[in-house]
């Protein structure tokens, strides 16, 4: 059984005679004949009645419907593919740091449904051992990933992205009283100094503060974030993570004096992984473009208040 015969049948079945569906076809009628006997062949019996009128036989009847339904699953399966070759359809799956997964990504992911709403679209977030898991079982794409990595895993590197990572307090916090401090007054104000892993390890230099200090505590960035914002505590966080909430005033950077914090990270592919999708390509595009733009923070004016 063959496509082209199948074509025939519904455009008989349509047209109601042979010499009409050919013509339709673009086809000789003996041409348009041979694939129905190969078709009849195929299932078993006549389809057509033929005589002064052609009619559907009663196995023809029966068969009618499920050939349609094939021809418009393959129009369908045409039709996805044509849009999946633009980017129309198809799938996004990506892994992403915790600490990007609200900041970076989900900006750009909005964009990216609005403006390709059938792409199936599948996000992961975790920490960074976590995420090479995920690309080593192939149940993401690419990944945001803390960068330069040292794992037995191949990756390629799609594109770079840097930000800094700022000493952050509540605005009432003793440390948020001056526009600058010294390492030694965070060592000794923070009450206690929270460490965040934001790195595969430690940056030392936090390490030492964290030892002078005598009172840190070391819990997840939600948890951290939390605690900062209540008032208990100051640490060092990562600008996209902490962005909102520096926009709104509900904390504040404080600068240190000759202490200058970055955090790279990297969106990255298995080595030896298939091409990627035009939908992907798509939005690897769309994330690049996000990770060019400054990380900036307007705070948000008070009301005036109104006289009485």
């Amino acid at each position: 059984m063959q496509l082209d015969q199948i074509i025939a049948f519904d455009r008989i079945a349509r047209e109601g005679t042979f010499s009409r569906a050919a013509h339709t076809l673009g086809l000789g009628q003996p041409a348009v004949s041979a694939r129905i006997l190969a078709l009849e062949d195929a299932i078993g019996g006549s389809l057509f009645v033929r005589g002064r009128t052609l009619r559907l036989t009663a196995l023809g009847e029966s068969f009618l419907p499920y050939a349609r339904r094939a021809l418009d699953v393959l129009r369908e399966g045409a039709e996805a593919s044509r849009l999946a070759q633009v980017g129309e359809r198809g799938s996004v799956r990506i892994g992403v740091l915790g600490s990007l997964a609200g900041g970076l990504v989900g900006p750009a992911l909005a964009e990216f449904v609005r403006s390709r709403p059938r792409v199936e679209c599948h996000v992961r977030s975790g920490d960074h051992e976590f995420l090479l898991q995920l690309l080593l079982d192939g149940i993401v794409d690419v990944a945001v990933t803390v960068w330069p990595c040292a794992s037995a895993v191949e990756l390629t590197p799609i594109f770079h992205f840097r930000e800094p990572v700022v000493l952050v307090a509540h605005p009432r916090h003793p440390l948020a009283r001056s526009k600058q401090v010294t390492r030694d007054e965070v060592a000794r104000l923070a009450r206690p100094l929270i460490r965040l892993r934001w790195w595969q390890s430690h940056d030392p230099r936090i390490s030492r503060l964290a030892e002078q200090s005598e009172t840190s505590v070391e819990v997840a960035m939600e948890t951290a974030r939390r605690l900062v914002a209540s008032g208990v505590g100051a640490g060092f966080f990562a600008r996209t993570y902490i962005a909102e909430d520096l926009a709104r005033g509900t904390l504040t950077e404080v600068r240190v004096r000759g202490l200058t914090l970055v955090r790279d990270s990297a969106l990255v592919r298995r080595t030896h992984s298939g091409p990627i999708s035009p939908a992907l390509a798509s939005f690897i595009e769309l994330l690049r473009r996000r990770t060019l733009q400054p990380v900036t923070v307007t705070k948000s004016k008070p009301a005036r208040k109104r006289s009485a």
